[in-house]
């Protein structure tokens, strides 16, 4: 009995500490992104440099991202130079930082969240080449059955 209460009391003890250093809430520190793009495509890398500076650890493969995002699930019609993969979820195109750290709260079910083409003044393309021209462009939420919505739009 008495090796049962000591056990049962390091299992709570366990629980509390546990509960007391975040409970597996993930931090930008902790989020590790998978992103297949060309090698030689610069608004890829500046994207990979907006996410670093987010906080998120960024894994590249340099192998071009087309088979990727078939495989994750995202339609043709919704394709940009890059597709990620962090925290379940996919990510195609030009997709700024805060808005897939609030995908990651919110945890829809869905597949992910899509910036069609490379609009001028989303993460990546915003450079200084591009002046201060910025495009109006949405942030879509891919939806299980493939639909999608309007997560945010930039205007």
């Amino acid at each position: 009995m008495m090796n049962f209460n000591i056990k049962h009391r390091a299992f709570l003890a366990g629980l509390l500490l546990f509960s007391m250093v975040g409970g597996g809430v993930a931090t930008a520190s902790e989020l590790i992104a998978e992103v297949w793009k060309d090698p030689n495509c610069g608004c890829c890398n500046e994207w990979i440099e907006h996410l670093e500076e987010a906080g998120v650890q960024v894994h590249t493969f340099n192998t071009g991202n087309t088979d990727i995002r078939e495989q994750l699930g995202i339609a043709r019609q919704f394709g940009s130079c890059h597709t990620a993969r962090i925290g379940g979820y996919a990510i195609e195109g030009h997709v700024p930082a805060a808005d897939i750290k609030r995908l990651l709260e919110e945890k829809p079910k869905a597949v992910g969240l899509a910036v069609p083409g490379m609009p001028i003044g989303s993460p990546g393309m915003d450079g200084p080449v591009y002046g201060d021209r910025k495009d109006p462009y949405d942030v879509l939420l891919i939806h299980v059955d493939r639909s999608t919505s309007v997560y945010q739009a930039y205007r």
